[in-house]
């Protein structure tokens, strides 16, 4: 996150003494990425934050390929996962690479009984349904409905939510993510030709540092491997940091399109970029103004990526047949492009009213058994005559 930020109490140099009221330490501990050559923020904790008490039981939650070589567009409906009460356990991949996995969760209660740590990925959760906070030991974030959660490795949270019915589309990265580079200058800052700017992102405020012991569970993620293990002191014992690594959030409703005289190329859509993948957000946009413009899509190749697109909310344009929730998988090596009809029945349009996020791999996507539980099985048809 090129965006510099602090929170709470902090010395005035870094890596000198920083004393509490009764003279003991506050200890430092620098939160970094790619060795020491990365985004870093450093954080005063009151106890160390080094105190495993117990190392409990490890599970294995790697996703497994039901089709390791896809070449099958498909379409799952995505609001048919069934809610489960605890975040993790509703969280489910469906597609996954050596880079990403992309999936969905639908929690039904707050995760208020332990901490969680994603220690192989970013992670960035998109909120379909419900409301509440994200809670980390940098401060918290309030989020809602078509709200992005960018969640650096390594973060400790929780997330709380207002109620029962929460949807969420899950991509975890392990390669970071970031604003797209040509969006930013050479010192960081967003350009005016980027769709979104610094003012447009939710940091992290409310910074609560608890002084408490005892036993407070953790879980790890590492590996493909969820870690259990106890520590010694709350977590969220920070009391003041600085720096360019912390979750942020950004609204999709936030995202001023890029629109033309003729179609836009999808990368006019894009709002994050890592080595492996990209991000786009599709949002309600005028339409191309050329008198012989066809608004749709025109047909195209996917020879170097898989296309995922998550349809959040409105009219898409270009489908028929979907709804909300639904996820469209367009594999490499194939082409596709808008369904019958509606290629014709574009042109003359003055807008449209979707909402969609869009991921792109460099990789071939690997189908799991809980996506095939939710495929309609017919979607690689739908394009006949």
């Amino acid at each position: 996150m090129p965006l510099y930020h602090k929170l709470g109490k902090i010395p005035h140099k870094r890596h000198t003494t920083f004393r509490k009221k009764d003279d003991s330490l506050y200890y430092e501990q620098l939160f970094g990425t790619i060795g020491f050559d990365g985004m870093s923020s450093l954080l005063y904790h009151i106890h160390r934050p080094t105190q495993v008490k117990e190392i409990g039981e490890t599970l294995d939650v790697a996703p497994k390929a039901a089709v390791e070589y896809n070449m099958h567009s498909r379409l799952f409906k995505g609001l048919e996962l069934a809610p489960k009460d605890d975040y993790l356990e509703s969280r489910s991949v469906l597609l996954f690479n050596t880079d990403v996995t992309v999936g969905l969760a639908a929690p039904r209660k707050s995760q208020t009984d332990y901490f969680y740590k994603n220690a192989d990925a970013d992670e960035l959760l998109f909120v379909h349904k419900g409301s509440g906070v994200l809670k980390t030991l940098l401060g918290e974030i309030p989020f809602e409905y078509g709200d992005y959660l960018l969640i650096p490795r390594g973060m400790i949270y929780q997330i709380h939510f207002d109620g029962p019915d929460n949807r969420l589309f899950v991509v975890e990265s392990y390669h970071p993510l970031y604003t797209p580079k040509r969006y930013r200058n050479w010192f960081g800052q967003h350009l005016e030709h980027s769709p979104f700017c610094e003012r447009d992102f939710k940091l992290p405020q409310n910074l609560q540092a608890y002084d408490e012991t005892g036993d407070f569970l953790i879980k790890v993620k590492k590996q493909g491997q969820l870690h259990h293990m106890v520590y010694a002191t709350h977590p969220f014992d920070v009391v003041g940091w600085d720096g360019y690594n912390y979750p942020y959030g950004f609204s999709i409703h936030d995202f001023e399109p890029i629109t033309g005289r003729v179609h836009q190329p999808p990368p006019v859509h894009q709002t994050f970029e890592t080595s492996a993948f990209v991000v786009c957000s599709f949002v309600p946009r005028l339409y191309d103004y050329h008198p012989q413009a066809i608004p749709a899509p025109y047909n195209h190749s996917n020879i170097d990526s898989d296309e995922v697109l998550y349809y959040v909310d409105g009219d898409f344009m270009s489908r028929k047949g979907i709804d909300q929730g639904y996820i469209s998988l367009h594999p490499a090596g194939i082409p596709h492009g808008p369904h019958p009809g509606t290629y014709e029945g574009s042109i003359g349009k003055k807008g449209t009213e979707e909402l969609a996020v869009m991921v792109d791999t460099f990789k071939p996507l690997q189908v799991t058994q809980a996506a095939l539980g939710l495929d309609d099985g017919k979607y690689y048809r739908s394009w006949l005559e």
